[in-house]
This record gives structure tokens, sequence and C-alpha cells, in this order.
């Protein structure tokens, strides 16, 4: 039985010059980006592929720029991608996530993830934040840092990623105190992130809104695989349910060691990280060591898929 699982990466996977192959490819990625540039006011392909970084890196570009990366790869392989038993995705990713598995089609995902990231950026302005990733400190530790740091302000645990990494989300103060308190009890390593917000935490919160009426305009179907979902860690497989955790999603922490739990109990045959980079897929090698792990970031490395990830008939 076909056990593959396919993730989809979030924020912090962009690079320069990424989609240039893609773009050059395919007419359907030209029409994604060309539908993106027109929601941005921008030339969302020129930044993917000749930067500057530092525009890149703004949360408006970045998120519907890794979007149409993943959904460019998905597009352009079609039917070379084995079928999958479930989905993920980090952050955004959880969009491309859904139209892999029928539930969004990739236009409506283009449009809904520049809403977001619109959203995100003014939400960023409004109500300033910054991360911080904390390295080896124990769950019940580093909630009562969080605490503890609270007294200086808005500070919550944001991207829960592996063993090994959290990231925590808030007000710049309660950031700053809360890495070192972490320090102090013990954790490996404690680092403010160059991130434009406080993602994944209660600052977000004006987003949701917005996020809420967009949605409400988009035509989600009902997941087949299952998605496994950022905010609860299981499989979603009901559009109603699907529309109310992407909202959800916003504010929430992204439970991502706990998605890799589950895709271990349910005997994940390998996992294929579609998108720029391989962040996730070096994430999965650390936590599912028993289980493969490859990524495809570019129309070069989809050619060892069928190698590497041998027996993959039907679901």
């Amino acid at each position: 039985m076909n056990k593959l699982i396919y993730i989809f990466p979030g924020q912090a996977s962009q690079y320069v010059g990424m989609g240039r192959e893609l773009h050059e490819r395919s007419e359907r990625v030209r029409a994604y980006y060309n539908q993106a540039s027109d929601l941005l006011g921008d030339d969302l392909a020129r930044i993917s592929v000749e930067g500057p970084a530092e525009k890149l890196k703004q949360t408006i570009f970045t998120q519907p720029a890794i979007l149409i990366h993943s959904l460019g790869l998905l597009e352009i392989l079609g039917r070379q991608l084995p079928p999958h038993k479930y989905a993920a995705g980090h952050s955004l990713g959880e969009y491309v996530a859904l139209v892999s598995s029928g539930s969004l089609t990739p236009e409506d995902a283009i449009t809904s993830v520049c809403t977001r990231a619109k959203l995100m950026e003014k939400a960023c302005v409004e109500n300033p934040g910054t991360m911080a990733a904390i390295l080896a400190l124990a769950d019940e530790k580093l909630d009562a840092v969080c605490e503890q740091a609270s007294a200086k302000g808005i500070v919550t645990r944001a991207n829960i990623n592996s063993s090994l990494q959290v990231a925590i989300s808030g007000e710049h103060q309660a950031v700053e105190e809360a890495c070192r308190l972490a320090k102090e009890a013990g954790a490996k390593r404690a680092l403010m992130l160059e991130v434009g917000g406080a993602f994944h935490s209660p600052l977000m919160a004006s987003a949701t809104e917005g996020m809420a009426e967009c949605l409400d305009g988009i035509a989600i179907k009902d997941a087949d695989p299952p998605v496994v979902a950022n905010v609860t860690a299981r499989p979603v497989t009901a559009a109603a349910e699907i529309r109310k955790l992407l909202v959800q999603q916003i504010t929430a922490p992204v439970r991502w060691r706990d998605t890799m739990a589950f895709f271990a109990s349910e005997g994940a045959s390998a996992v294929v990280e579609i998108g720029p980079g391989k962040v996730l897929t070096g994430l999965a090698k650390r936590e599912m060591k028993a289980i493969p792990a490859f990524n495809i970031d570019t129309l070069t490395d989809a050619e060892i898929l069928s190698e590497a990830v041998p027996g993959q008939e039907g679901k």
C-alpha cells in the first residue's frame, strides 16, 4: 500500500533565482506568476529570479514566491509524481498541500496566499514583533520561560519544528527576555531571527478577519488524500474544517514536530519535499531517521524520484 508523503515548505525557504526554469518551461506557470503580479502590484517572477534578496524576504513577496515555486513543480511534473497517502505544508505550504489533494485550485491558492501575505504584512506594521529559535530546551521549561517573559509582553511558541528546535514569537522585549531566560534554563542556543514580524502569534490576529472573508469567496473542496493540518497535526478532509483551520493557522503554532510523528506512526514509506530549498527534508531526516526523505527543488531533482521512491503504484 502506498504510504508516500508530500510536504511543502514555508517562509525562509526562498532564495534569489528560485523558479527560473519553471517560469521558462511552462506557460501555465508563467500565468501563475502573472496572476500573483497583478494581485501584488509588482513583478513577482522578476523578484523571484533576480531579487534583490532584501525585497524577496519581504513577507508580501516571500509567501507567493514560495507558493508558486511549489505549484510550478506540481504543474510541470504532473503525472510523473506518484500518488501520495497524505500531504502537509509548513505554514503557507499548507495551501500547496491542499492543491495537491484537490481541495484548492492553483489559482485559488494564489489568490488566498497573496491576500494572506498582504494581511500579515499589514499586521506586522500594526503590531511589530519578532521571533527567535530556541534549541534543545524541554517543552515544560520553554513554557515556563515564555510565561515568565510575558511580563514584558506577548511571547509564545510559534513553530514547533522538531524535538530540538522551537521558534517563539511575540513582542520584541518579551522575545529578547525569553531568549535570556532560555539560556539560563539550559537551552543549547537562543537565537533572534531576522523576520518581519511575530508570525503565528496573537500579534497576527488582525489578519484573521480578512483571511476569513477571502476564504469565504473561495471554492474549497474536500481533500483526497487527507492533508495533515498545522493547527492540529491531524489529517483533515472536510472542506468546512479546512476553511476554519486555515484562518486559525495565522495565529496558532505550527505543530510540525507532531505532524512528523503522525507520519511515522502511520508507517510512511518515504517523505518528499516539493518546493524551494530542503529545510523540511532536513527536519524529516533528523526526526524520522528510518524513513527516506527527498527534496524536489528543481526539475533535475525530480529525475531521481522514480529511482529513490520505487514501488509506488496506486493509492
